[in-house]
């Protein structure tokens, strides 16, 4: 019984791994071990969890994030972001890298989903930095790493779910995750720079616009 999470962690990572869709993934792990370690009762605890979650006012706040997500997708404004930052960050070297780690914080404070800021970078910024001449690996990694800054820099739908789950005040994880979020991006832009500046064919300088004056 004490070994069961590690099984269900390992079954878990094996399916997805194995390419199975992750609904039913997750749906059929938790009920083939729930009803290994509860039995045939673990269906009349079932409908309390399902409807203790529904009534949890703190998880409202992870659909309205996704649906905020989508919308900056949509709308374009990832979009405009990103050619922004670009224009911006793009006299530097390797100033293009740097600006989707900036809008991948942006991103990622407003969707405060991996996934949905991983997706929408990759689409958004891959094709650009491929098309200024960045390498394959340096691309893949920015938009990896910026990704992921979602899961800290405030508001993220991971501490509010971790704020329901050990009974912390979710205002008090947001204030706590912004050094620590600011810090990442910063080293993950002055990881960049220097790079760049090690080895130039990495990521050339973004061209200047030509405005008139």
């Amino acid at each position: 019984m004490n070994y069961l999470p590690a099984w269900m962690f390992l079954a878990l990572t094996v399916l997805l791994m194995g390419g199975f869709p992750v609904t039913f993934t997750l749906m059929g792990t938790a009920l083939t071990f729930g009803l290994i370690g509860f039995g045939w009762s673990f269906f009349d605890l079932l409908p309390l969890r399902i409807w203790g979650v529904m009534t949890n006012v703190t998880l409202l706040a992870v659909p309205l994030f996704v649906f905020m997500g989508v919308m900056l997708e949509r709308s374009g404004l990832a979009e405009e972001l990103l050619d922004t930052m670009g224009l911006l960050f793009g006299r530097i070297r390797g100033g293009l890298a740097v600006s989707v780690v900036a809008v991948g914080a942006l991103l990622g404070a407003s969707t405060g989903i991996v996934g949905a800021t991983v997706v929408t970078m990759g689409l958004l910024a891959v094709p650009t930095m491929l098309k200024r001449g960045y390498q394959k690996e340096l691309i893949t990694g920015t938009v990896s790493a910026s990704g992921t800054l979602g899961q800290i820099i405030p508001p993220s739908i991971v501490l509010v779910l971790i704020g329901d789950i050990v009974g912390v005040p979710v205002g008090d994880l947001f204030m706590g995750a912004v050094l620590p979020g600011m810090l990442l991006v910063g080293l993950y832009a002055a990881y960049i720079i220097i790079i760049s500046f090690i080895r130039p064919k990495l990521a050339p300088p973004y061209p200047a616009p030509n405005w008139p004056l």
